[in-house]
């Protein structure tokens, strides 16, 4: 007999807040039912308006908050109402790291069903704003001006952004100057409806010592007024290195295409991680928040436990940033990535930071690995950092296959890390220890590094 929903859609129900979802959301229970609300905090007595009902919970509005929590603060954001960039502007940064620990713990009991795993202290960045080096926003209009920023929450709706708090300064100003170019020049801008006009995203990125790139993305093959952007953005944009475009003709929420042009300046620039240089191209894989990101690798190292004799995998590579800190540890580290050109910039990155004991492939880890076991590569560490979706079985198998002594595993999704957790535990390899990282402060994203340790070692 199936059971009835005691809410409905439409009606106010108080609710007390227990803990926060994936999303940054509110989750509480009005009559045993699940149910999420948007802005509402753990310890919130709140009033919640009933928007959406499905079968195993609801979605509510917050209309009143009866009871507020003392970690409750004000968003320093003046559209973070509206944008949908940010999750948790609105809860304290100590808050945000209690709570993002805790996100982590509940997948780990609940999705992965285990005990015994110390999670430790998030480890928090320094500074909480301003820290993405790369911004990359849509152009549209609206009312007759032009709008370029983040989409609405769960809308592409674009917020014109002017100041936002989580970019470098440096994008901002791209976003502001950009945004006037565009008038000036009455540049037509992309439409996703009708699949007409040119301009359709503007890019920035930041790199060390201030060094800006422009790569502005469009739906056709020619840029009108190319020479006055160019003169525009080299006198208003400061450090500005490159300007280039990037073409993007499908009629897909794909952002880059596959040619990008240079326009003016250097093809790349420069950043650091560590004691590590590396050259950012317009479509690099490049960690966002440079800081946090040095305190991630350094933390990957340390869980390789390496002393320079051992042989490497690291699957899922990219552009070979993790790769290259393990290689100064390690006697060999194998880089296996899907993407060519992730490995063409992997392979120039190791050349200039002058590091000799890589070796960088192209083609899925699945196949890829088995083969190198055949030609008697036998990894004693193998560290992996796959997409949200994690690992598939397959490649699972296959990590066990080669009989690591230790998997470090680096995620950015809590759920399938606690999944791939709880089926490497039963092909022998156990997880003592995660440590989560806060590479996105004021958003619900976190990400994690733990150590698998094979059980015999145990």
């Amino acid at each position: 007999m199936r059971k009835e929903i005691p809410v409905q859609q439409g009606e106010k129900y108080e609710i007390t807040i227990k803990t926060l979802g994936a999303s940054g959301e509110g989750v509480g229970r009005a009559a045993d039912f699940t149910v999420f609300v948007l802005g509402a905090l753990p310890g919130e007595r709140v009033l919640v308006r009933i928007d959406e009902v499905k079968k195993t919970y609801a979605r509510g509005k917050l209309v009143e908050i009866l009871e507020k929590s003392p970690q409750r603060i004000s968003p320093a954001c003046p559209i973070y109402d509206f944008c949908g960039g940010c999750q948790l502007q609105h809860l304290s940064y100590e808050g945000q790291l209690h709570w993002k620990r805790q996100q982590v713990v509940d997948a780990v009991e609940r999705i992965g069903r285990l005990s015994g795993i110390e999670v430790l202290p998030v480890l928090g960045a320094k500074e909480p704003w301003f820290y993405r080096n790369k911004m990359q926003f849509p152009v549209g209009r609206k009312r007759g001006k032009t709008v370029i920023g983040c989409f609405a929450k769960g809308s592409h709706d674009i917020i014109d952004t002017r100041d936002c708090r989580i970019q470098k300064e440096g994008n901002n100003t791209i976003v502001n100057v950009m945004r006037e170019v565009v008038d000036r020049l009455r540049i037509p801008i992309y439409d996703e409806d009708r699949h007409t006009g040119v301009l359709r995203h503007v890019v920035g990125r930041i790199g060390e010592n201030g060094e800006a790139m422009v790569v502005l993305v469009t739906a056709t093959r020619d840029l009108p007024k190319a020479k006055e952007i160019i003169r525009f953005l080299k006198e208003r944009v400061p450090n500005l290195r490159s300007v280039q475009q990037n073409i993007q003709t499908y009629r897909n929420n794909v952002i880059l295409g596959r040619e990008t042009k240079l326009l003016w300046g250097k093809p790349t620039i420069p950043d650091r991680i560590g004691k590590l240089h590396f050259s950012i191209s317009a479509r690099s894989f490049f960690q966002v928040n440079t800081e946090q990101a040095a305190v991630l690798y350094e933390k990957a190292l340390e869980y390789a436990d390496l002393n320079g004799m051992e042989t490497v995998i690291d699957a899922y590579c990219g552009t070979g940033t993790i790769t290259l800190f393990l290689a100064q540890k390690a006697h060999r580290v194998y880089g296996i990535e899907i993407v060519k050109p992730a490995i063409d910039d992997a392979k120039k990155n190791a050349r200039d930071n002058r590091i000799k004991n890589t070796v960088f492939l192209v083609g899925d880890a699945t196949k890829l690995m088995p083969h190198l076991y055949h030609e008697n590569v036998h990894p004693n560490v193998i560290v992996v950092d796959p997409p949200r979706a994690g690992c598939t079985e397959t490649v699972l198998k296959t990590f066990a296959a080669m009989h690591p002594d230790r998997i470090v595993y680096v995620s950015c999704n809590p759920a399938t890390l606690a999944r791939d957790m709880a089926f490497l535990a039963t092909l022998g390899y156990m997880a003592k220890e995660i440590q989560p990282v806060d590479m996105f402060p004021q958003t619900s994203h976190v990400e994690t590094l733990t150590k698998l340790i094979r059980k015999d070692l145990l």
